[in-house]
């Protein structure tokens, strides 16, 4: 692929990529729970799945890639319950988002700890 390809693609990427968050964010001051089941879908997964094809075709990779991302979809779960748990008991958006956050962060390590005891190779 030249540089230009590159490039274009890259720019492609973006303007989806982004333009997907945009729409999202702005369904969501329209119709909160249409806009909950979009963003519930995969699309940045799927997205990337795609990009990832298109550019390498290598279907190894992109299996131990989704494999990857079944396991650490999981810690980030409890975040979409911790967040609002916090903001219903008085916290502000940012504080309850970095608690949120940091205990995503935690979760990731303490999944990579069990993957590894598990002996699953990513």
């Amino acid at each position: 692929m030249t540089r230009t390809m590159n490039n274009a693609l890259l720019i492609t990427k973006g303007i989806v990529s982004g333009g997907l968050i945009v729409a999202i964010s702005e369904l969501a001051k329209r119709n909160n729970t249409t806009a909950s089941i979009v963003h519930s879908l995969p699309l940045v997964s799927l997205l990337a799945l795609v990009w990832l094809f298109a550019e390498t075709r290598d279907t190894a990779l992109i299996g131990k890639h989704m494999t990857g991302t079944f396991f650490f979809v999981l810690p980030t779960l409890p975040m979409f319950l911790a967040v609002p748990w916090l903001l219903r008991r008085g916290f502000t958006f940012w504080p309850a988002l970095g608690v949120g956050v940091v205990l995503t962060v935690a979760l990731y390590f303490l999944t990579l700890r069990l993957i590894r005891a598990a002996g699953i190779q990513l």
